[in-house]
């Protein structure tokens, strides 16, 4: 066991090894070591264990030890095997027989893979491919005529004339097999009243209008003739799904999927106009938004208030880009318009997890972490949840002021990770041991996934950070950076490399696929660009630099200084602002310590440096100014930029005292800098802080909600504000409380760190 604890698994072996020289015959010795070899891939040893227990015990379980020590899914190991070495008649033959007895998606794409490579085989022989296809045809809607079977059968046909398409055949066998446009209307016409149904199809739609199933990407040519082929067919259907609307859930349903399905092919075709996405917005929330209807039919309600706010979204960045400043305004005001729609879909329907997670990228959005984080934590987001959703949220406190918040949250992540690495083990060894042997892959990827997770590795340099600026600027923060572990983040390339994302980027229910960015709304709603291998890269550096300022090593401080420099030049735009913000002030802060070590005569010029890229992340205090437009740079950067620099900040100070400690010359001229700096910021937060208490609403009715300058989304404004004034206010509250957290975050921490 003490080896086990400290996750050392041959050790473990061969103390069981060892043991079984003088017990050979005790069953549980050799159980346990079967166990520890299958819970660490020692699979040499984990076959050998299994045989050992069979040849000695005579037990079933043991035979299945033997067959899983070598294979854990045999039948669809099998199939996928044959498929791969082009032996599609068996392949074939082996997915009819498994299918015959369960419904399992993964073998009907094996077998529909396996007919159509068979056809490519038979290219010679027109008949046997007739033949052939007859068949498979017959089988899919035999087994589609088994109750409960329907969908996996039904969409298998599809997935066939799909593919077929795919490989070249064309209309060629259209009149066996039916088009891949009339198979995809055939399954949507069977399925529209289900919730699944669009996202089963969707992705056909689209590789069917690019004239390709394997190679789709977002430059590929539309085929408008297409196009309008799909176009024509929902608008026989739309009308008669929109009127009949009202008499039941499921054919509310059917009006969902097919409003979807007309944000689609609006979307492939490449709608640029935003008054185009909100067509059809207001008969969306008149149904979505009715009391009544939330009651009686709360999924089919709150489906349509998310399509309401998700066409909203495209089109206020579509009218508003992200990259225009100068429009910021604007879309900050169509934002908080969208705010007001979820507010209220969330009061009528509180369980709705999707409506909840909009919400959360849109406050984040206008920098309102204390809104989106009461929202998260209403998700009760548990156990592996915090390994796929955990980067919605984790690490925007740090950037918004909220640090103790934040560094809650990091350590729920990382606690996670530490308790499903003793977790994992024991539920493979129960695998085992209860006989259920299917559970046993997948008990092997989410260990692995797990222990190779990159939110794991976000999550602990959150962690890391939100310690650093929880302890504050005190001097005793010195030797703890100088105790600091740094090994065990110094990342090589290739650990990086073999990191598993496993965040889930498709569960805002997205409408198009992922490769369409113009229009993929998770995308479009992050504030921040989704931490890669250079985020990672940054934030291991960074708690290495301190460690060796504080340490007093020059030459290795000069090195981490190169790699931080240059990995940030090779990131561009996958780093935020606020990321390079930070990245920039450690390398001045680095540059002024090696200039104070080396009594470089550089000295004021360096510390100059620091100073300027920290004060230039400051907003002036006369922006905060009632008659000043603050709510036009406040949301989308004054806030996250204030928080840069309080961060960097808080390096410096410690940079300060380590030098100091360390007996530098020219420490007190970087002291009296930084005193000067703390002076200025001190009066910009205050006048934040003051702003973000009373002025703020005020700026929020005149801004954004009692005007009458024109916006995109006007009309909804209007329309919420005369209907649903209580989720404006929510929504206008929201803001304003989040921004005073941070603003009283922000300044107590700079009211702490005095030198």
């Amino acid at each position: 066991m003490a080896y086990r604890s400290i996750r050392r698994p041959v050790e473990e072996i061969a103390v069981y090894n060892a043991a079984l020289k003088h017990l050979p015959d005790d069953e549980s010795l050799h159980s346990a070591l079967f166990l520890t070899a299958a819970s660490n891939d020692m699979y040499d040893e984990q076959h050998r264990a299994a045989v050992a227990l069979n040849k000695a015990f005579k037990r079933q379980r043991y035979t299945w030890w033997i067959v899983i020590a070598n294979d854990p899914d045999l039948i669809t190991q099998r199939i996928s095997l044959l498929v791969k070495t082009c032996a599609f008649n068996e392949a074939i033959d082996a997915a009819s027989d498994a299918l015959e007895i369960r419904d399992n998606w993964i073998d009907y794409k094996y077998y529909v893979e396996a007919a159509v490579g068979e056809i490519g085989q038979l290219a010679d022989d027109l008949d046997a491919q007739q033949l052939l296809l007859r068949n498979v045809c017959e089988r899919l809607d035999k087994w589609s005529q088994v109750r409960g079977r329907a969908r996996g059968a039904k969409l298998a046909l599809v997935d066939f004339a799909a593919k077929l398409h795919d490989s070249g055949y064309g209309d060629r066998f259209d009149s066996t097999v039916g088009s891949l446009g009339d198979r995809i209307w055939i399954y949507v016409d069977t399925f529209q009243n289900k919730a699944i149904c669009y996202s089963d199809i969707m992705q056909y739609f689209s590789d069917h209008v690019r004239g390709t199933c394997a190679t789709a990407g977002s430059n590929t040519t539309i085929s408008a003739e297409l196009l309008d082929f799909h176009d024509s067919q929902l608008s026989q259907r739309i009308q008669e799904a929109r009127e009949n609307a009202d008499s039941s859930e499921d054919c509310a349903q059917g009006w969902v999927n097919m409003e979807k399905i007309r944000y689609l092919l609006q979307a492939l075709r490449g709608d640029n106009d935003p008054e185009l996405w909100t067509k059809g917005v207001d008969s969306f929330l008149e149904f979505g938004l009715d009391p009544k209807k939330a009651k009686l039919m709360s999924a089919t309600a709150s489906d349509m208030v998310l399509l309401a706010c998700q066409r909203l979204i495209q089109a206020a960045f579509l009218a508003y880009p992200r990259e225009h400043q100068q429009t910021h305004g604007l879309l900050s005001r169509a934002l908080f318009t969208i705010l007001s729609v979820l507010e209220e879909g969330i009061r009528l329907n509180g369980e709705n997890f999707l409506l909840r997670l909009y919400a959360i990228r849109l406050y984040l959005c206008l920098s309102c972490y204390s809104r989106a984080r009461a929202l998260y934590d209403t998700l009760n987001i548990k156990n592996v949840q915090n390994d796929t959703l955990g980067h919605f949220i984790i690490g925007q406190g740090l950037a918004l002021g909220c640090y103790i918040p934040d560094l809650e949250l990091s350590y729920e992540g990382v606690s996670f990770y530490d308790r499903a690495r003793h977790t994992v083990p024991r539920e493979l060894e129960s695998a085992y041991k209860n006989g259920t042997y299917s559970n046993i892959p997948d008990f092997l990827e989410f260990r692995d996934n797990l222990k190779n997770s990159f939110q794991r590795e976000i999550a602990h340099r959150c962690a890391l950070r939100g310690e650093t600026i929880a302890q504050g600027c005190t001097k005793e923060v010195v030797e703890t950076l100088k105790a600091a572990d740094t090994q065990s983040i110094d990342l090589t390339d290739c650990m990086l490399t073999s990191l598993h994302d496993n965040r889930d980027v498709k569960v805002m229910a997205l409408l198009t696929p992922l490769e369409m960015d113009s229009c993929n709304l998770e995308i479009l709603t992050r504030s921040t660009p989704l931490p890669a291998e250079n985020w990672i890269r940054l934030y291991s550096l960074l708690p290495q630099i301190m460690h060796f300022i504080a340490a007093a090593d020059v030459d290795m401080l000069e090195t981490k200084k190169r790699q931080l420099f240059d990995s940030v030049e090779q990131a561009g735009a996958a780093l935020s602002a606020y990321d390079k913000a930070i990245a920039h002030g450690i390398c001045h802060i680095a540059s002024v310590y090696i200039c104070l070590s080396q009594k470089g005569d550089a000295v004021d010029e360096k510390i100059g440096s620091l100073v300027n890229s920290i004060e230039a992340n400051i907003p002036d205090e006369q922006m905060f100014d009632p008659k000043e437009a603050a709510l036009d740079t406040l949301p989308f950067s004054a806030i996250r930029a204030l928080a840069a620099a309080t961060e960097v900040f808080t390096y410096a100070v410690s940079a300060k005292h380590a030098a100091s400690s360390h007996h530098l010359p020219g420490s007190n001229s970087l002291g009296f800098a930084l005193t000067q700096l703390r002076k200025k910021a001190l009066r910009s937060v205050s006048a934040m802080r003051t702003w973000t208490n009373k002025p703020a609403r005020t700026a929020i009715c005149e801004s954004w909600i009692d005007t009458d300058k024109p916006m995109i989304l006007s009309a909804v404004s209007r329309y919420m504000q005369a209907n649903y004034k209580q989720a404006v206010d929510t929504a206008a509250k929201g803001c304003t409380d989040s921004w005073l957290k941070s603003a009283k975050g922000i300044l107590a921490h700079w009211e702490q760190c005095s030198l």
